[in-house]
């Protein structure tokens, strides 16, 4: 019975059974041309080849005064007007009124010193004044009556009412009246001279602004002794040091063999390390008539022509003086973006270059503007700070990987 079941065995060979060998086949067939496609796919994108070396460059904004520039210099600002404010007379500060960076007008009291004395000594001048003044009150007063009666006094002595010596009598009272009139009179000036020395004496302990400017620095503090020499130890020899802030100028150091092309009322353009963003008009105000043998330079001083109303401009300022070929028109104070030539492309009438994106090189289209010297300007397409790729172009392909190299 065994072998009877067992020879009723058979394998089918029906559809069902080969089912599963098409399947891996087909299966197998997508696979590949996936695989074909994803290797096509990076080769395309450069995976399998190796990295362009290039060297790039980063865009930056230029001035069109460059292209009309004759000679750069640097130096510093520095207050053609500028003071250190101190006393005339030894005493303690008491009072100040002003710190770095306030703004004083001429004649402003910024500090005051101890002067209770000088005080006193005014309010004795004027008191002594005030008796000088009764005097020649009193004076006046006898005067007017010692002139009454010399006059009485002369007519009746020619007509023979009183004696000579009565008449002598009263014109002698009369000059004496007159002569202490004239003593009151010049004790009045002395005293007036008196009380004006001790106004003087005052107003020293007053410290003023000599004239409209900017505190720069405090010197003292109050409690210091001030003094106009500074000799004693905790002395004082300044309160505040002030600068006119419309008296700033650039002072440059220019080369003896470029002074030639400076000239007086040259236009210039500045800018300052501080302020890097900035272009400011100036022209060329002093070329002061001796140089330097150990530097072999001549100083010159450049003044501002627009004055800075955010006060952003200070003295001893780092600085940079364009001297220029001829004056910046109103267009051409605006920074524009410009290139060499040599790194735009042009293909179909179109201009372009190479932008630089993590690794790979972005064909990006420019609108070209007018000519900056030997620069053209980008009007549209880059904006400052982008890189771009200098050198090799020539083969370099949209996509393409790169390597920056070292710079």
């Amino acid at each position: 019975m065994a072998d009877e079941d067992l020879s009723k065995l058979k394998i089918e060979k029906s559809e069902a059974v080969f089912r599963p060998s098409r399947r891996k086949k087909l299966f197998r067939f997508l696979l590949s041309v996936f695989l074909l496609t994803l290797v096509g796919l990076l080769y395309f994108k450069g995976v399998f080849t190796p990295p362009v070396k290039v060297e790039v460059i980063r865009v930056s904004e230029v001035y069109p005064s460059q292209t009309f520039t004759l000679l750069n210099a640097s130096g510093y600002v520095v207050a053609q007007r500028k003071a250190a404010v101190a006393s005339k007379i030894t005493s303690r500060l008491v009072s100040l009124t002003v710190e770095e960076g306030s703004v004083v007008k001429e004649g402003q009291v910024i500090a005051r010193l101890e002067g209770d004395d000088v005080i006193a000594a005014r309010n004795q001048a004027a008191a002594n004044l005030n008796v000088a003044l009764a005097s020649v009150d009193q004076a006046t007063a006898e005067l007017n009556d010692a002139t009454l009666s010399v006059n009485r006094n002369r007519d009746l002595v020619g007509k023979g009412y009183i004696s000579q010596a009565d008449f002598d009598a009263s014109e002698a009272r009369y000059q004496k009246a007159l002569a202490g009139v004239s003593g009151a009179e010049a004790a009045v000036k002395a005293n007036r001279a008196a009380l004006k020395n001790a106004e003087v004496a005052v107003e020293y302990t007053l410290i003023r602004a000599p004239f409209d400017a900017v505190v720069l620095t405090k010197n003292a503090d109050i409690g210091d002794i001030v003094t106009p020499l500074g000799a004693a130890a905790n002395a004082k020899a300044s309160v505040v040091t002030v600068a006119d802030m419309h008296s700033l100028q650039v002072e440059v150091d220019v080369s003896e063999s470029n002074i030639e092309q400076v000239k007086v009322g040259q236009p210039c353009e500045i800018q300052l390390d501080a302020l890097p963003q900035s272009r400011f008009r100036g022209e060329v105000h002093m070329i002061v008539p001796t140089a330097d043998r150990t530097k072999a330079t001549v100083l010159v001083k450049v003044r501002f022509l627009d004055i800075d109303k955010e006060t952003r401009i200070l003295p001893e300022m780092s600085a940079k003086v364009a001297f220029l070929a001829r004056k910046v028109t109103a267009e051409e104070q605006r920074p524009r973006i410009a290139l060499n030539p040599a790194l735009i492309l042009t293909r179909n009438s179109r201009n372009f270059v190479f932008l630089v994106r993590e690794d790979t090189a972005i064909e990006t289209p420019v609108t070209l503007g007018s000519k900056l010297g030997d620069l053209v300007e980008v009007v549209e397409g880059l904006k400052t700070g982008d890189r771009i790729v200098a050198k090799p172009l020539a083969g370099l392909r949209q996509g393409e990987k790169i390597k920056i190299g070292e710079q």
